[in-house]
């Protein structure tokens, strides 16, 4: 089994910056396992590597589809597989970076690739729902009890994923997943940077005023613009892209929904619960060697702490 490593973790817990060193001790690349920061021109708002630390060390999986295209973790696995292959034929040891944990999951676990998104099929659907609010959710019960009884009837976006699927395939998707899920033939190695949860919750409310001073409005401006110009359906926040934290929410403010500093609020509160919620996924992932790194804000003191850690293992 040939080594890969993952760095994983919560938001702003330090990875960027440690993974640099890593890759840069080990002579490597990175590959990113970022669901938002494969979007061009989306480099605020997803604490994208700096122009400068990407011409430092070689980063794939960055900035490879526009806002407006689809993308999915079936793509992701089929991006990724051939770098880690590229860089292991080369003796390089793979550094994949993320906190994004569908993506590792689909790594280290496996997960199907379903059919591609049909947006006539899923706009059909979202017109028969707006008709009679329950009516996707009902047949997907129908469809697929074991699917519906694992998505909240609220869970528009799934739902009609789930049906897109049943109704793409002739397959069940509770059937799909079961047969369609392998796991990537790799051995790895996976470190995990952990904060206390208050340490973390400041640097996240701190990385958000950040990005408003380096202008996340005009870049979420220039997004909406580009999507408009370009998409195929006439809502900018439909795109996957747009549900980023601090894209959804500054967009809501551009349209006069809601105001700047509500946007602010939303956008640190859900970039707190996106942390929980990576914090959940990362619990399931069995074998991750947990480095509690509060207090420490230098990125080679950290790497010097897991490195003991990494180096005996390859």
């Amino acid at each position: 089994m040939k080594k890969v490593i993952l760095l994983v973790g919560p938001t702003c817990a330090g990875k960027t910056s440690v993974s640099i060193l890593l890759a840069k001790a080990l002579q490597s690349e990175i590959i990113s396992a970022d669901s938002m920061q494969i979007y061009r021109h989306m480099n605020i708002g997803t604490a994208k590597p700096s122009v400068e630390q990407q011409r430092h060390i070689k980063h794939h999986l960055i900035d490879v589809l526009e806002p407006w295209e689809s993308f999915s973790t079936g793509m992701f696995i089929g991006m990724a597989r051939p770098i880690i292959d590229s860089l292991l034929e080369r003796g390089k040891v793979p550094v994949i970076v993320g906190g994004t944990g569908l993506y590792i999951k689909a790594m280290t676990r496996g997960i199907f690739s379903g059919p591609v998104a049909d947006w006539d099929l899923r706009n059909d659907l979202l017109r028969k729902e707006g008709a009679k609010p329950g009516t996707l959710y009902a047949h997907l019960e129908d469809l697929d009890a074991d699917a519906a009884s694992r998505i909240m009837p609220a869970d528009k976006r799934r739902i009609i994923r789930a049906l897109e699927v049943c109704l793409k395939s002739e397959m069940k998707l509770s059937e799909l997943h079961k047969e369609l899920t392998i796991p990537l033939p790799y051995e790895f190695i996976k470190i995990g940077l952990t904060r206390e949860r208050k340490e973390l919750y400041r640097l996240i409310e701190e990385r958000v005023d950040l990005m408003m001073e380096r202008g996340l409005p005009d870049e979420v401006k220039k997004v909406i613009r580009l999507i408009e110009s370009n998409g195929p359906r006439p809502l900018p926040t439909d795109y996957s892209s747009m549900q980023a934290i601090g894209y959804k929410e500054m967009a809501s403010h551009l349209n006069g929904e809601i105001s700047l500093q509500q946007a602010i609020s939303l956008i640190k509160q859900r970039s707190r619960n996106y942390a929980k919620r990576q914090f959940t996924w990362f619990r399931k992932e069995e074998g991750i060697q947990w480095h509690d790194v509060t207090g420490m804000h230098e990125a080679h003191k950290i790497f010097d702490k897991i490195k003991e850690a990494v180096m005996p293992l390859l």
